[in-house]
């Protein structure tokens, strides 16, 4: 039986605020300045007036291609700018600089800034599991991006391999890493096709305790690897489960921009897992509005933890 589907919030963010939304857009606040992005599913009227819209430093104009387009600024933006997130485990209070992570985001060629706040619900999850290992668990994140799931599992105590294909945003990872104080945590950082990566690790007896995936709904690997979630999703949730280790601790699965209900999601990794008992549970990855309190959908997840 397929459980109730969840609603998670992540209320606990200083540098990120869901300002409004309506009319096929949203406004946020990201560190110091405001953007105004794209949100097809924003379906009803902006709480806000006219001038806080206008209040942005920068809006998102879409192109033909679904996630293409260009960044049309008001005002100057720094390139980068500074951000954080608090990280509230004892287990992490140590680590880094006070418990935080601390990150980079910016404007770059995409609509996204480098970093998808709502996911810091799945973070607090994740944390609490790892919290309470018994030993340094090992952590395969997956489509990583500018590694701050991966930071959280390193400040946890995690030995952690990230994944992502893009060059690019492993470095941002990495700058990340030294921003919040973890280079000497034991993180091992990989431009990899996921599949691929997922394929040679199981016929090299690789194992892991914990995984973490956020496959996107169109994407190319270093080598022009072509990957679309409908036809793929299947075989790479079954490739990773062939390097879970005997004793395996948690599997998240994050999706976005596709039209994939959440408890399709959970069938889906329920297929890869089933042999293994725990709990399964799914829903929604959201965010409060502060201007009306409406909340908007920003992913859907399926999530497993061992019992």
């Amino acid at each position: 039986m397929t459980p109730p589907i969840q609603l998670l919030f992540s209320p606990r963010w200083t540098d990120y605020e869901l300002l409004d939304s309506g009319n096929g857009q949203k406004l946020e606040r990201f560190g110091p300045f405001r953007f105004n992005r794209p949100e097809v599913q924003a379906l009803w009227s902006p709480a806000l007036p006219v001038e806080a819209w206008n209040s942005a430093q920068a809006e998102f104009i879409p192109a033909g291609a679904e996630s293409g387009g260009h960044w049309r600024t008001r005002t100057h933006i720094d390139p980068s700018w500074r951000m954080s997130y608090p990280l509230t485990l004892s287990a992490t209070a140590s680590a880094g600089q006070g418990g935080a992570l601390r990150f980079s985001a910016g404007m770059n060629a995409g609509r996204n800034l480098g970093v998808f706040p709502e996911c810091a619900a799945n973070w607090e999850w994740m944390a609490e599991i790892l919290h309470a290992a018994e030993h340094p668990p090992r952590v395969l994140n997956l489509f990583g991006y500018t590694g701050l799931a991966s930071l959280v599992a390193a400040a946890c105590g995690a030995r952690v391999t990230h994944v992502d294909a893009s060059r690019r945003s492993v470095n941002w990872a990495r700058e990340n890493q030294s921003l919040s104080g973890l280079d000497e945590r034991p993180i091992r950082w990989l431009v990899d096709d996921a599949l691929k990566f997922l394929q040679r690790e199981a016929r090299r007896g690789g194992q892991y305790d914990g995984i973490l995936l956020d496959p996107p709904k169109f994407g190319r690997g270093p080598q022009g690897q072509v990957w679309e979630i409908y036809p793929g999703l299947p075989g790479l949730l079954q490739a990773c489960r062939n390097v879970l280790g005997n004793d395996p601790l948690f599997v998240i699965l994050t999706v976005y921009a596709v039209k994939l209900p959440a408890v399709h999601a959970y069938a889906a990794l329920q297929e890869a897992v089933k042999d293994l008992g725990g709990f399964l549970e799914c829903g929604e990855l959201a965010t409060q509005e502060r201007s009306a309190g409406r909340t908007l959908s920003q992913a859907v997840f399926a999530r497993w933890r061992s019992g």
